[in-house]
This record gives C-alpha cells, structure tokens and sequence, in this order.
C-alpha cells in the first residue's frame, strides 16, 4: 500500500475541519455524553482518513463524512449501552438517517443565512450580531446606536424578515423552483 501523498492529506485535513462542526452536532444529537461524542467523531475522522482514497472528488465530502459518523455513533452506543439499548438498531438507524437529512437541510439553511446576511450592509450586521451576543438586551442595544426600543425593535424585526425572505428566495432558486 502507497502512503498517501502531503497534497492528499492536506485536502483531507481541510475538508475535515471545515466538517468537523457539523459531524460534532450531528453525533451530538444522538450521543448524549460528550466523552462519546468525541470517541465517535475520532473514529469517524480515523475511519475517513483510510477511506479517503475512495472519496469521489465533486461529491458532498460533509454527506460522505455524516454517513460514516452514523456507523461509529451506532458502534459507541452498542459500545456504551450493550444489551441494554432501549430501542432496536432498527429504530437507532432510522433517526440517524434522520438526523443525517436534518443536518444537511440546517447547513443549506446556514449557507443561505450566510448569503443573505452578506447582501445586508456593515452596519445592519453589526446591529443584529450586537442583538445575538449572549446576554444581549434591545434596551442596550437601541441605547448604544441612538435609538429608542420601540423603533429598534421595528428595526430589528424588518431585518430578520428581509433575511427570511431573502433564506426562502435562495432556497427556491436552489430547488430549482
């Protein structure tokens, strides 16, 4: 067997951490330990690595990578649970195939969102990422940009619609619809 060339396993890095977040979330929701969470998704990036050969360039690397953390979250729960699995593996594959779609449909929304928010100008940003920080409140917020509540509420609200609006558009043009 031929080791793997450095251009190879670049590319296999990059692609792995670009989908290391949404193979995390995914397990995450079927593994409720995060000591598990972690053992599955370095299985999984083991299990990816040997397969990578195998890897059909142009095709979804995040779908391939999801489809081999739901085999390695089943191994951890059979791992973990034993004879004692509440549900038959039946039922455990059919949510993680579930879960699989989920997270594909989530990562085409967050890719929308990501679009639409870039077509919004440096300042209507700034206005909704200050309204999302952790612990945010509109009081403060409104205050901060010479605004009273009331207005930056209304504000705010005709923001989040645009970003509604534009996420469905973009969705539409990406069903072909």
């Amino acid at each position: 067997m031929t080791p793997p060339s450095p251009d190879s396993y670049e590319r296999f890095v990059r692609l792995l951490s670009a989908h290391e977040g949404r193979l995390k979330a995914f397990l995450r929701s079927f593994l409720h330990r995060w000591e598990d969470v972690e053992e599955a998704a370095q299985e999984t990036s083991i299990v990816a690595w040997k397969k990578f050969p195998g890897f059909v360039d142009g095709t979804d690397f995040g779908a391939w990578l999801l489809t081999i953390g739901r085999f390695e979250a089943l191994k951890v729960r059979r791992a973990v649970f034993g004879d004692r699995l509440v549900f038959q593996e039946s039922v455990w594959e059919t949510v993680l195939d579930e879960g699989v779609e989920e997270a594909e449909r989530l990562e085409t929304e967050r890719h929308a969102l990501e679009g639409c928010l870039e077509k919004l100008g440096e300042r209507q940003r700034e206005w909704l990422a200050a309204v999302y920080e952790p612990g945010a409140r509109i009081r403060e917020v409104a205050g901060k940009n010479g605004k009273s509540e009331a207005a930056f509420y209304k504000l705010v609200q005709r923001l989040r619609l645009i970003l509604l609006e534009c996420i469905e558009q973009r969705q539409q043009q990406e069903a072909g619809l």
